[in-house]
């Protein structure tokens, strides 16, 4: 009979962001953590897939931290949308997202969030692409204006926040965990902690 491999639960665990809501979503966790901003180019590659992008900058920020946090257990994540066939990232000002809404508008999104559990001792790593897809209701311009005003979304993929007033812009979300529109597929994450050998549910506190 095979053994299960327990790992070394004592090594503490960073999360490779600066996002606040990724750092809100690991604490949902209640697991103790630390955070660090990780310097990567995010820049799409020629001919990338939307998988392949997210996936290489999940497990790219995750080792960007390895030297500074040898002994850590390290979690990498990056998100990306789909809209028209094209990437579309973060809009950072109110005209890009404008624009990003009503070409979003009566349409489906998919959503592409990577993460990578990177293990700094070892160097071993397990990784994931969890896709989400927002189905958006016929948006007037009107209210495409009147929300972003109000919730002013301009450092998230897709330009609205589905934990906030953006959940008003939907007709349908579609996807096995909506933490991943947040940016953190906390689903996807649990698996691969428990796939390394690590009992979140047992660390939780």
């Amino acid at each position: 009979m095979a053994c299960q491999v327990i790992a070394d639960t004592t090594q503490p665990l960073l999360l490779a962001s600066s996002s606040v809501y990724r750092r809100r979503l690991l604490e949902q966790l209640r697991i103790p953590f630390s955070f660090a901003s990780p310097d990567v180019d995010e820049s799409v590659l020629a001919d990338e897939s939307p998988t392949a992008y997210v996936s290489r900058l999940a497990i790219a920020k995750a080792h960007a931290m390895r030297s500074s946090y040898p002994a850590h257990w390290i979690i990498g994540s990056d998100q990306t949308c789909v809209l028209d066939g094209h990437i579309v990232g973060k809009s950072g000002s109110f005209d890009v997202a404008m624009t990003q809404l009503l070409q979003a508008s009566g349409k489906a999104v998919v959503f592409y969030t990577g993460v990578c559990l990177l293990n700094a001792r070892t160097g071993q790593q397990w990784q994931h692409v969890e896709p989400f897809t927002v189905h958006f209701r016929a948006l007037a311009e009107e209210e495409i204006r009147h929300y972003l005003h109000l919730e002013q979304p301009y450092d998230c993929a897709g330009s609205f926040k589905v934990e906030g007033l953006g959940i008003q812009l939907f007709q349908s979300l579609q996807g096995r965990d909506s933490s991943s529109l947040i940016g953190l597929p906390l689903i996807a994450l649990l698996d691969l902690m428990r796939e390394a050998g690590l009992q979140p549910l047992l660390s939780a506190r």
